[in-house]
């Protein structure tokens, strides 16, 4: 039989229902600006009936309401998806930074990059081809290439500082990643422990939520959960977390990269000691921004390269202003400078100066080694200059003498490579020193047929043209702005020590003849011009820079698309929410003043009841 005092218990089911209801809401609002909150609502459900009777049998009379959870409001699809698309964000973004930072690097609008650098430059020897004897033009043309070596030190210089600085942002980043699988141990451990009584930790899962948003912004990662509640990150097919174990990331002590000048670092397991290579995030953005960072010191060292070999190579086919003698003259040279005529280096050589390097060491031939992408410098203990010249037949039937200078001697090689080849381009120190500017190569080598006193014609002699002559001054600067298909064309130096190779010291019986033909062909910059080569370096810049701003516009919107998505099933509508505590509050009351009818009732029932006739 049904009690009398049950619309009692059914009524405070309701109260208590509502209350908890109203709480809920409220947790809901005070924590609407909480970041990585999950909106959470009260799940309620009929409690039992009981059975009564009734003039047609057995009815069912409600008994009322109660709480069977508290669950949280989350799309897990959204979560996945968010993940995922984050890490893309993230890597996008860190290399906007990095361009942002190489931009400035290469900044030539203004006059301090290497662009204003090198047309300086080419206006100065320009000048030079016109007014060759003129002091004042050679001494530009040593101011305006010390500008150029130092432009393009500086900007490698910066390129350094900022492959170290994205080295310390990995090592932060490393520091972040470990202590967030810290936090996802802890939690893990957490929520199994609250929820091993059937109850939901909503707010821990929420924190624990919030941490995998903030790893996904530094690596790819996926997220498994197991019958325990516990989270399993996977990132690369590493398991970084499962449950309340983890691994440790660490970086890797210093490996001297003297290519480039700094110190190269990789990600280990600590555990295991394998190296980690993420496949997106801001840390794989770190790393390849890095190794394109080296790129464009590769970019620097290739035109530093063409300076040191292709450039000299042409200035050694002139002469400087200094000497009157028109032909040429063997000489020796001690290792430090200077020339005498005799082997035995005793009598000082003052004449013409013929074939020196514009830059670099003045004792070194600088060759380009395409295989390797590096520069082999061989040191020359003897520089020989001879009479002799090469005959080219014309299309027309006429014959074309060019002089052929010969640089002949026996040295050890060694190899330059990326920073080293930088620092190497500077101006000789011959050429830069005092009374240097006349050893400038401006005036160009001629050949000349010798008559004797009765106007007979007689052998062909190696020449210099007059003191004012530029012409090997206007090669020069054409140089700048001229591939290498026209280049060729004027090539006439030859290098060999007529005996074995000095440039290989390792097979002696191996012979070398590297002419300037090949020395353009073999050349750091490939076929392209020095100019050309720097402003297809800087478009190609801009056009990624513009092409990655593109993509990380469209992964913003995306970004922003999902963050919505997720929003419609998480977040708290602070309309909705008030709503519901309206409702609640109003089922609270009618609650309360159905349970006070009711006690009205059975005091009327029990108090009042059978008091006729006393």
């Amino acid at each position: 039989m049904r009690s009398t005092f049950a619309g009692l218990n059914t009524m405070v089911r309701g109260i208590y229902a509502n209350q908890l209801s109203l709480d809920t809401t409220g947790h809901n609002i005070t924590n609407a600006g909480t970041e990585g909150y999950s909106r959470q609502s009260v799940n309620l459900a009929a409690t039992r009936g009981q059975q009564v009777s009734s003039i047609y049998g057995q009815v069912m009379v409600g008994t009322g309401v109660d709480s069977t959870s508290i669950e949280r409001a989350r799309n897990v699809y959204a979560d996945k998806q968010y993940w995922s698309e984050t890490a893309q964000q993230q890597y996008y973004k860190t290399q906007q930074t990095n361009y942002d930072k190489v931009e400035a690097i290469f900044n030539d609008s203004g006059n301090t990059g290497v662009k204003n650098a090198l047309t300086e430059f080419y206006n100065a020897w320009n000048d030079l081809s016109t007014n060759a004897s003129t002091a004042s033009n050679r001494t530009a043309v040593i101011e305006k290439s010390n500008v150029l070596a130092d432009r393009i030190k500086t900007a490698s210089q910066q390129l350094q500082a900022q492959i170290n600085a994205q080295y310390d942002d990995m090592r932060l980043s490393v520091t972040q990643i470990n202590d967030y699988t810290d936090q996802l141990v802890k939690l893990n451990q957490n929520i199994m422990t609250t929820e091993a009584t059937g109850a939901s930790a909503n707010d821990l899962r929420d924190q624990r939520d919030l941490i995998v948003d903030n790893l996904s912004k530094y690596m790819n990662l996926n997220v498994y959960e197991d019958e325990k509640g516990m989270y399993s990150v996977v990132s690369n097919g590493i398991t970084m977390v499962n449950g309340i174990n983890k691994l440790t990331l660490e970086m890797s002590e210093p490996q001297t990269n003297e290519k480039y000048g700094i110190n190269d670092y990789t990600i280990n397991i600590k555990e295991s000691g394998i190296a980690y290579l993420p496949t997106n995030g801001s840390l794989k953005a770190q790393m390849d921004t890095i190794a394109e960072d080296k790129g464009y010191l590769d970019d620097m060292s290739n035109i530093a390269g063409f300076m040191l070999t292709t450039f000299n190579t042409m200035h050694q086919q002139g002469a400087g202003i200094d000497g009157t003698d028109s032909s040429l003259t063997e000489y020796y040279t001690d290792g430090n400078g200077k020339k005498y005529t005799d082997p035995a280096m005793t009598t000082e050589y003052t004449g013409p100066s013929y074939g020196e390097n514009f830059w670099g060491d003045n004792n070194t031939l600088y060759t380009w080694d395409a295989e390797n992408s590096c520069i082999k410098a061989t040191k020359v203990e003897k520089l020989k200059h001879e009479k002799d010249f090469t005959e080219t037949k014309n299309a027309d039937g006429t014959v074309t003498r060019t002089p052929k200078v010969t640089l002949s001697g026996t040295g050890t090689s060694s190899t330059l490579d990326g920073i080293n080849i930088i620092n190497a381009l500077t101006v000789n120190t011959a050429i830069s020193s005092t009374g240097g500017q006349n050893i400038i190569a401006a005036r160009k080598l001629t050949v000349e047929q010798t008559t004797d006193d009765n106007g007979k014609l007689g052998a062909y002699e190696v020449a210099l043209n007059g003191s004012g002559d530029g012409t090997n001054a206007t090669n020069l600067s054409t140089l700048i702005n001229m591939d290498q298909d026209n280049v060729t064309s004027t090539a006439n130096v030859v290098y060999s020590d007529g005996t074995a190779s000095f440039m290989d010291t390792t097979t002696a019986a191996d012979k070398i003849t590297a002419t300037l033909k090949n020395n353009m062909v073999s050349r750091s910059l490939d076929k392209d011009s020095v100019n050309a080569y720097y402003s297809a370096m800087v478009a190609q810049l801009g056009s990624d820079s513009e092409s990655l701003d593109d993509k990380a516009d469209a992964q913003d919107d995306l970004i922003l698309q999902i963050t919505n998505w997720r929003s419609s099933t998480s977040g708290v509508d602070w309309n909705e929410e008030l709503s519901n505590m309206i409702m609640f509050q109003k089922g609270y009351s009618a609650c309360s003043r159905c349970l006070t009818t009711m006690d009205e009732m059975l005091d009327k029932l029990i108090n009042s009841t059978g008091m006729v006739g006393r």
